[in-house]
């Protein structure tokens, strides 16, 4: 396994929260509307990385939120969810795959056009002052987390550290490096996230465990692995829940998964949800 990546922090400025415009079962939410598009650069195995200006979203979007996009195209009757990956200024980033067609459309926007989103969705991360941060992504579950570690790092009374597992490129780094103290990363042919996971553990000895939550979003099999982890090392765990979904704001019923309080709708009630409420606390 080589060494991990290390990276320095830096503080973003903060920014004015307006309020938003449409009532709906869970309090409020923002009307859709078009916004311009800033860049879109093709990274490697399929993955884009989209820029969108919109002061609204980059006041009020928070780490674990995701936003819906339209496609534009009448016979796609569900717009796509992509998941908040970060802020500068009124700019909102997102890097996400081209899976399917409604991806692939979005994929093919140009800088100067524009698009419409309805967002930011979701709940975000449940954050704490005081605490380190242990955020384990895997692969497209790495950009949550990024807007995840700069509100961390806004707050300043806690600290970050980035776990985050590839299937070969590194795309992310840079980008969470900004915002954390430490940046660990890996990929397939090194190991995995809990290999990372277990090395940070050695390389901290004397950590107060009651101050350390894990923040985690990746694959399914990944995140259970982590909780499992966690459990194991009696450290808080908190999970977003990738799923398919269809309004994105709980109308369609698409997007449940069982918790020990029933069945709960990603969109609304997550994605962020924390390993007691999932069952998933258990060694």
């Amino acid at each position: 396994m080589t060494a991990p990546r290390f990276s320095p922090t830096r503080t973003a400025a903060a920014e004015p929260a307006p309020s938003a415009h449409l009532r709906h079962e869970h309090g409020f939410l923002p009307s859709r509307r078009s916004v311009p598009l800033i860049s879109m650069e093709a990274l490697t195995g399929g993955v884009c990385r989209m820029v969108i200006e919109d002061p609204y979203l980059a006041s009020n979007a928070r780490g674990g939120q995701f936003v819906d996009f339209f496609t534009g195209d009448a016979q796609r009757l569900f717009p796509r969810p992509l998941g908040i990956c970060d802020i500068e200024g009124d700019q909102v980033s997102f890097l996400f795959a081209t899976v399917g067609e409604g991806t692939r459309e979005i994929s093919r926007k140009k800088a100067g056009e524009t698009i419409d989103i309805l967002g930011p969705l979701g709940r975000p991360f449940a954050l704490k002052e005081g605490v380190t941060y242990l955020l384990v992504g895997g692969g497209l579950g790495v950009p949550p987390l990024i807007a995840a570690a700069r509100d961390i790092n806004r707050m300043g009374t806690s600290s970050a550290v980035s776990l985050f597992g590839y299937r070969n490129i590194h795309f992310a780094d840079e980008s969470v490096g900004k915002y954390v103290s430490q940046a660990y990363s890996i990929d397939n042919a090194e190991g995995n996230v809990i290999d990372l996971l277990d090395r940070w553990m050695k390389e901290n000895p004397g950590q107060d465990k009651s101050r350390v939550v894990i923040l985690s979003c990746g694959p399914a099999v990944m995140m259970k692995a982590v909780a499992r982890w966690a459990a194991t090392e009696g450290v808080q765990a908190e999970f977003s829940l990738e799923e398919r979904m269809g309004c994105g704001f709980g109308a369609c019923f698409t997007c449940v998964t069982p918790t020990i309080h029933g069945y709960k709708k990603i969109c609304m009630d997550g994605p962020a949800f924390g390993s007691e409420e999932l069952g998933w606390n258990e060694v």
